[in-house]
This record gives C-alpha cells, structure tokens and sequence, in this order.
C-alpha cells in the first residue's frame, strides 16, 4: 500500500508547482456548469497545497478492511486463476508500518486460534515498546525525530523531482461521485534529468488526475505506462508498456478522503525469462476511527 499511496501522494504535488500551465478544457472532461470558468490557479493550488497528506498520514487515525483480489493472465489477457485475501489493518507502532494480518483467503475465514496467535505477538510487541519508551524516553523520541527528518528530505527530494519530470495541464471540469472535480494531465518532460529513483519511474508513466474543486483532495488517479520499466537494470523485474493502474478516494464521514479502490493490470518479466500476466484491486472498507476496541474487533 505504502508505495501505491506514494504514486497517488505525489500527482497531487504537481498541481502546486508554480509553473503549471492552464490549457484548454480538452479530453475527457466534461464541463459543468454553462459558462462558468474553471477557478484561478493563483487562489486554487495554494489551497490544495495546505491539503496535502499522504495516505498513510490520512489512515493513522483509522483501521480499515482491505480485500485483495488477484488474477493470473493468459497471453490474451483472460483470466486462468483468481485468489481473494482479506486483511484487516491497524495503526502500527511509532516508527512502524501498518499492522495487517489475514482474516480470509479465498472465501475461507483464518481460524480463530492463528488469529489470537497473532494477536498475542502483536500485543508483546507492543509491551516491549512500552518498556523501551519508559526507560529511555529520551533516546526513543530522538530516534523517532530522526527518523521524522528523514523522511521529509526524501519526500522533499521526491517532490523536487516531480517538477522536473512532469509537465502539467490543467484539462476541464467533471462530475465524480457527486462531487466537482477539476482534472489535470501529468506529461513526462522531454530530456527530464530526475535525482531519485523514483523520479527515474515517473519518466515512463502519463497520469491523469481528479481533484476535488472544493475540498482541494485528491478523488481519483490514472496511469500507464508509456515504454518498458527496468527495476534493478532489468535483472530484478521489468514492467511492460501498457500496465495500467487507477486509485480512487471516497469521502468518509463527510470529513476526510480515503483509499476507496486500487486497480492494476499489466504484465512483467521477472529476473531474466519468466513473465508474470497480472490484474488485480484492492477494495478498502469499514473505516473506523482507531481505539484498542476497534482494533480487537474489526475482522470479528
């Protein structure tokens, strides 16, 4: 989730960077509302830049369901096998990812005593960072603080990279969901001399994005992949042109924008010969606000 999250967190960035450039409602977009002009960037990015948080900041306050379903593709892309795993996800421990552990696979519900089992080293890990907090406060919110500035160079750094990556375009006006949404598309710059690694995989994806007109959130995203993607110099993997992924965020409570869906599909080579055919989504469900309650009674 943590990298799918990133993907989404950084389109949404570009629509702050200071050089965006306003084009013609073109596209798919369709315009709503006869007439009325789409919102002045000077006002509008400003305020999607005050809105901006990852996913994963946005769930700490959350435990969620989330069902993943898989299929293996044939060479024409038909489906042969499907699986379906349902996890439930916690917030984790300072310094921690989320805590996930498998409720279901495959219509089958995990036994009742794997789940305790689980619930039990969960609850020793817990204690453990109690006593190391107790007795040493001080060098666990040091750690804690590095850590923090840590992750805000590289997300700097990141941020730094999508402007030099994409050129973006701001396309019309649609309808999603009941909400109004502005759309913008996110071009791959000629000759773009990224730093990171992953600005270097942004040169080989278009995206296309929806943003909430009044909220100032992110609603939904698209991308593809324009050419072939070498992770490891190709010798760990190779994404093939043509994948494809979309992410969804729906409104909950009326009060903040979450993870609603998660939609891939393409294929990919594998260390030096075998290729791998996939699609798969990830739905997310029962968000609830985080208590020791919740957390011991969400996959009941």
């Amino acid at each position: 989730m943590e990298r799918r999250a990133r993907l989404a967190f950084f389109c949404v960035l570009l629509l702050t960077a200071p050089a965006i450039a306003q084009a013609p409602s073109t596209g798919p977009s369709t315009p709503l509302g006869a007439g009325r002009p789409l919102p002045d960037l000077e006002v509008f990015l400003p305020e999607v830049r005050k809105h901006l948080q990852t996913d994963q900041s946005l769930q700490s306050s959350y435990t969620y369901v989330e069902t993943r379903r898989e299929q293996r593709l044939d060479k024409r892309g038909q489906p042969t096998r499907e699986s379906i795993k349902v996890f439930e996800s916690s917030p984790g421990l300072p310094g921690e990812q989320r805590w996930e552990r498998l409720i279901a696979e495959d219509g089958r519900p995990v036994p009742a005593a794997e789940l305790e089992k689980q619930n039990r080293e969960r609850q020793k890990k817990a204690e453990e960072y109690v006593r190391r907090l107790s007795s040493r406060p001080e060098q666990e919110r040091a750690k804690q603080a590095r850590e923090g500035e840590k992750d805000r160079r590289e997300m700097a750094d990141l941020v730094d990279d999508v402007f030099r990556v994409y050129d973006v375009r701001m396309l019309g006006r649609s309808s999603m969901e009941g909400h109004d949404t502005l759309t913008f598309s996110l071009t791959p710059r000629a000759g773009a001399q990224p730093r990171t690694r992953d600005g270097k995989m942004m040169r080989h994806f278009i995206v296309q994005a929806w943003v909430s007109e009044s909220d100032y959130e992110l609603v939904r995203l698209e991308a593809e992949a324009i050419d072939t993607v070498s992770i490891g110099l190709g010798l760990l993997a190779r994404i093939h042109k043509g994948a494809r992924m979309s992410f969804q965020r729906r409104k909950i409570n009326d009060e903040v924008w979450l993870p609603a869906t998660f939609n891939f599909t393409g294929s990919a080579r594998v260390g030096l010969v075998k290729i791998f055919r996939r699609s798969g989504t990830s739905e997310f469900s029962d968000y609830r606000k985080f208590s020791v309650e919740t957390s011991t009674t969400i996959g009941r």
